[in-house]
């Protein structure tokens, strides 16, 4: 049996013209200082637990699997391992300079869902996407360029409702930070997919696109009603 996640109490700052408020673990000696205003802070309100979201079944039959190309980022790399833990990917592709679970940090934004998704590493990822289409696989860059439609048009939906019927896996693909993916790659993706976008920036931080793709295409594409159940 897991153990019950921790309790947390409110601190507040007992300096006049302060106020700062913020939850410490119930009986942690942190914040006995205010770490603003370096004043005494006392214990307020009443302990409360956090809720997790319940255990869900895996909607619908698409299965998904990310190839990273050349992923930089250890925060971004260990976010991404979180949502594919959570929205039920089944494999992680590392390509080129993308570290893995083996570099100790990656751990701080994983918290430990680099234990539960299964990967492998690829020095040219360019290559692995080759052998992937090989295997059957359909690739999906998330991506600009003239090819890209936005992830929520139509034939996005039916053509994730069409893979959704067979037994192959969509690759979804994203790129490094600052230069995206491989245009040798984006040639070789069956479709090209963007979040659109209504501020000053043309794209998000590549972690959060993760999180907004294959949640949708996980849980927010009602089902054709002759797919059947």
């Amino acid at each position: 049996m897991s153990e019950p996640p921790p309790r947390y109490r409110a601190r507040a700052c007992t300096a006049s013209g302060c106020g700062l408020r913020f939850p410490v673990a119930e009986g942690s000696p942190l914040g006995e200082r205010c770490p603003v205003c370096g004043a005494p802070t006392e214990w307020v309100d009443d302990g409360y637990r956090t809720h997790g979201a319940p255990p869900a079944a895996r909607a619908g039959r698409l299965r998904l699997e990310l190839l990273l190309d050349n992923v930089r980022s250890l925060r971004n790399v260990g976010s991404m391992f979180r949502t594919a833990d959570g929205v039920g990917i089944d494999h992680l592709h590392l390509g080129g300079v993308t570290p893995g679970p083996e570099h100790p940090k990656l751990a701080k934004t994983a918290l430990g869902a680099e234990r539960s998704v299964p990967w492998s590493r690829h020095p040219d990822a360019c290559r692995a996407a080759a052998e992937l289409r090989a295997r059957g696989r359909e690739l999906w860059a998330l991506e600009g360029g003239p090819r890209s439609v936005s992830l929520y048009q139509p034939e996005v939906d039916a053509a994730a409702r069409a893979w959704r019927r067979g037994d192959q896996a969509v690759v979804l693909v994203l790129g490094h930070e600052v230069s995206g993916v491989d245009p040798r790659i984006v040639d070789q993706c069956e479709r090209v997919v963007h979040l659109p976008m209504m501020g000053h920036k043309d794209s998000l931080n590549v972690s959060v696109t993760l999180g907004v793709a294959a949640y949708h295409l996980r849980f927010g594409i009602a089902p054709d009603p002759h797919e059947g159940p």
